[in-house]
């Protein structure tokens, strides 16, 4: 069954008081300033008020990408793509976005398991017209990376935390609402741990990496705009290490994106 590695790890993981929890910003990267206008700040509604944040990428000049942790449980979700949201007052955050759109979560997603399906949707009320959109990789093309990781390379893109400290030092966590861009290396993919649907990223000083409110950002392949993967969890509160990617190259991914499109 896809995904039952995963499933496994994360449950021991658990156990030992360690979680893969969703991912909530870039860490060690630079602002992406108008590098990635395709990329979008969200903030989902449920019962009219806002309740949480992610980020995700226009593939198409009505249809924006993100996790499905990110839409499940929504009714409702504004977006921003402004590469600098801190002034609250001036951009009508987080109640009124430059775009308001519909959430769509991945048929087999389960918040209880958010990791294995974990794929979202919004159709925009109003397009949103850039000179280029993100893109959908190839079926399976990531599988290519298995034998020949030193080929791969990401550029990650989102709006969440640049730094995040334990629950006692919080005080100190960086949590700028600025789009920002790093450029983490692969770990591992289709592996015992990662299954064939995620693949792990490294999160350091040195290529940085992803973080909360990044959930649902892309991971560029390289410098194109296919979106390899959306971030999704990470396996401690610091952000530190590596972070979790959902692929978007499996059928049934491709399959719930597609029609979206037509």
């Amino acid at each position: 069954m896809r995904h039952k590695a995963l499933a496994a790890v994360v449950a021991a993981l658990a156990l030992i008081g360690l979680s893969a929890a969703p991912a909530q910003g870039i860490t060690d990267g630079v602002p992406d300033g108008n590098g990635h206008p395709e990329v979008g700040l969200m903030v989902a509604f449920v019962d009219g008020a806002p309740a949480w944040r992610c980020s995700g990428t226009l593939i198409s000049p009505t249809v924006y990408l993100t996790a499905g942790h990110c839409t499940f449980g929504a009714d409702h979700v504004e977006l921003w793509f402004d590469d600098d949201v801190r002034d609250a007052a001036a951009h009508g955050y987080p109640t009124t976005g430059e775009v308001s759109g519909t959430p769509y979560t991945h048929p087999d997603y389960d918040d209880a398991a958010f990791y294995l399906y974990d794929l979202g949707v919004v159709v925009l009320d109003e397009a949103v017209d850039l000179p280029r959109y993100g893109a959908l990789p190839a079926l399976d093309q990531l599988d290519a990376f298995k034998t020949n990781k030193k080929a791969a390379t990401f550029t990650a893109v989102g709006y969440g935390l640049q730094k995040s400290f334990p629950d006692a030092a919080s005080w100190k966590d960086q949590a700028e609402r600025l789009r920002m861009v790093s450029y983490p290396k692969l770990n591992s993919i289709n592996t015992g741990y990662t299954g064939d649907g995620s693949m792990i990223l490294s999160n350091n000083a040195h290529t940085g990496g992803t973080c909360s409110g990044d959930s649902g950002g892309p991971n560029f392949l390289g410098s194109s705009n296919v979106i390899a993967g959306v971030t999704s969890f990470g396996k401690n509160s610091t952000c530190a290490g590596t972070g979790g990617v959902y692929r978007v190259d499996r059928a049934d991914d491709l399959a719930f994106v597609m029609p979206f499109l037509d």
